[in-house]
């Protein structure tokens, strides 16, 4: 249960991220290209896990594609996101095929730094993501089994 918490948290946060784009102009111009990077997990047992993270994001216009893959040395799982954006207004999917689970963000932001909340069935997650330049920084905090999530990509 504490993984599929953390697939969710995950999940979302990177679908804010960035990977080869087909417009440059748009909310998650920004953010295009291939991130990599890793950061801590922290779970309700207190425990922290190291994680790693590629990611590929293809923004068009107000709308964003992206693929996330994520391990630590435990397990792995690959997690895909749809989002738009209306003004600093966003909204999305999310989903993991492996463990047959998905869900809905909304938040806001632009310009590469986004607030936004991830759901599914029993989860919520706040996720912070802020872009400068080639470096990202992606925070997570929930209230179930997964507790926070800090994570530092590049491209």
């Amino acid at each position: 249960m504490r993984r599929l918490s953390l697939v969710a948290a995950v999940l979302f946060a990177t679908s804010l991220s960035g990977a080869p784009s087909h417009a440059q102009s748009g909310p998650f111009a920004p953010l295009a290209g291939n991130w990599s990077g890793g950061g801590t997990v922290n779970l309700e047992d207190g425990s922290t896990e190291r994680i790693r993270c590629r990611a590929k994001y293809a923004p068009y216009g107000p709308a964003m594609e992206m693929t996330l893959t994520c391990a630590s040395d435990a397990y792995k799982f690959i997690l895909s996101a749809n989002v738009q954006a209306a003004g600093s207004a966003i909204t999305g999917t999310w989903s993991e095929a492996s463990r047959n689970i998905s869900g809905s963000l909304q938040g806001r932001g632009g310009g590469g730094n986004f607030e936004v909340v991830a759901s599914a069935a029993g989860f919520n997650a706040n996720i912070a993501l802020r872009t400068s330049g080639n470096r990202q920084s992606v925070a997570m905090r929930a209230d179930s089994q997964f507790r926070a999530a800090n994570i530092s990509m590049s491209r």
